[in-house]
């Protein structure tokens, strides 16, 4: 894989493209704590997320623009699979950079990814949405220019602050909507954050949407209210687990994220009828 990293105000910048006929696998680590935002072009990638005892898997694949809080804690693994060539685009900002940023810039982060700037998490995926158009020419340009040297990199800069323009662009339009995509995102965002979920504020800012309608469309859609469908992938989580024999009951209780067996055991009982003791031997 090439990478070409560039320094952009407050920014670093990855460039990233390979055309490998075989798969790739890259590992790199966060040194501290960072706001991330990626644009894939083309390609597909499976990340593998370590931070502390737990994990968690992002599938990126062209078109998809998500962001994304890490700290020291994060370490990342890279499956780059060849169904085709990778062209990604990656912008990286620590939060003592952020904070130097201009006003007007500094609140373009502010009110569209609260809670990645707020997050007490090692690890916190925000908005993952496909890419506009204005996007998709974006990047074209950045891998296609014919320019050199000075006038390349004079280039390349304008085109990733327009990347950014139009990514924050497409977060206010998301605000405005309130349909089934959303919740579903809703879902996906429960999904992958089990232990540590986002809070209702969270959620709501992240996708858009008042918690008041937020909570109303989930259990429409998924039957449930959100944190009860929280619990029911919890508990499905760690009956797995404990299946497997992978863990002990404790263990289990933790890697879902209770703090409390006895809480734990109850909500367990509840749900299966038996206790995850039952299940463990």
């Amino acid at each position: 894989m090439t990478t070409d990293i560039l320094e952009i105000n407050n920014f670093v910048v990855l460039i990233d493209s390979t055309e490998a006929q075989e798969a790739e696998i890259f590992h790199c680590k966060i040194d501290e704590e960072v706001i991330g935002i990626s644009f894939y072009g083309s390609g597909e990638v499976e990340s593998t997320i370590s931070f502390g005892d737990k994990k968690e898997i992002i599938h990126s694949s062209k078109g998809i623009v998500f962001s994304f809080f890490g700290n020291e804690k994060v370490e990342v693994s890279h499956r780059i699979h060849q169904s085709e060539p990778l062209r990604s685009i990656n912008i990286f900002s620590t939060l003592k950079n952020l904070k130097q940023l201009p006003s007007f810039e500094k609140e373009l982060f502010e009110k569209n990814l609260p809670s990645l700037l707020q997050t007490k998490a090692d690890f916190l995926l925000g908005p993952k949405k496909h890419l506009t158009p204005a996007m998709h020419g974006a990047i074209i340009k950045i891998f296609e220019t014919e320019l050199e040297g000075a006038a390349k990199l004079f280039f390349i800069k304008s085109q990733v602050i327009e990347l950014l323009s139009h990514y924050f662009t497409s977060l206010v339009e998301v605000s405005k909507k309130e349909d089934h995509s959303q919740i579903e995102w809703v879902k996906e965002i429960m999904d992958q954050n089990i232990e540590t979920p986002p809070s209702i504020n969270e959620l709501s800012k992240m996708v858009g949407i008042n918690h008041t309608t937020l909570q109303k469309r989930f259990k429409e859609i998924f039957g449930v209210p959100i944190f009860k469908y929280l619990q029911l992938q919890r508990l499905n989580k760690a009956h797995q687990l404990l299946s497997k024999n992978e863990l002990s009951v404790k263990e289990a209780a933790w890697r879902v994220g209770y703090e409390s067996i006895s809480s734990f055991s109850n909500a367990f009982y509840k749900q299966y009828g038996f206790r995850p003791s039952d299940v463990a031997k």
